[in-house]
């Protein structure tokens, strides 16, 4: 199950997190949010308690998607202690999610349990 958070909840479940956590911007409306939310939650039981996910209404967390200037739907943040780490976005379907989510996953399988690194990569998901 994926944890639902709001304006009022993000500053607690995301930024204030000791583990980093993939943010996942999505509406009801969204086609593409639907088809993806499976591989979602594989890669959350893959990654155990390694990295958390959440998601988050669009639509009715409006202050959030300004503040991330979302550009489309759905939109993947992976937030570590405050910072994003990987922005995914614009990717064309499930095997571009599927990629850009196994690298997010190897590079922090390969981790300590030390999560304090502000490394950025691109994975050229837009």
């Amino acid at each position: 199950m994926v944890l639902s958070v709001s304006e009022r909840t993000f500053t607690q479940e995301v930024l204030e997190s000791p583990i980093p956590v993939l943010v996942n911007f999505e509406a009801p409306w969204c086609g593409l949010c639907r088809i993806i939310h499976p591989l979602l939650l594989q890669f959350k039981a893959q990654c155990g308690e390694q990295i958390k996910l959440v998601g988050v209404n669009a639509d009715q967390n409006f202050k959030l998607s300004t503040t991330y200037r979302l550009k489309s739907l759905p939109t993947l943040l992976l937030i570590e202690n405050g910072t994003i780490q990987y922005r995914l976005e614009g990717f064309r379907g499930r095997d571009d999610l599927r990629l850009a989510l196994e690298d997010i996953k190897a590079s922090y399988s390969n981790r300590s349990q030390t999560y304090n690194s502000q490394k950025t990569v691109d994975l050229g998901c837009r």
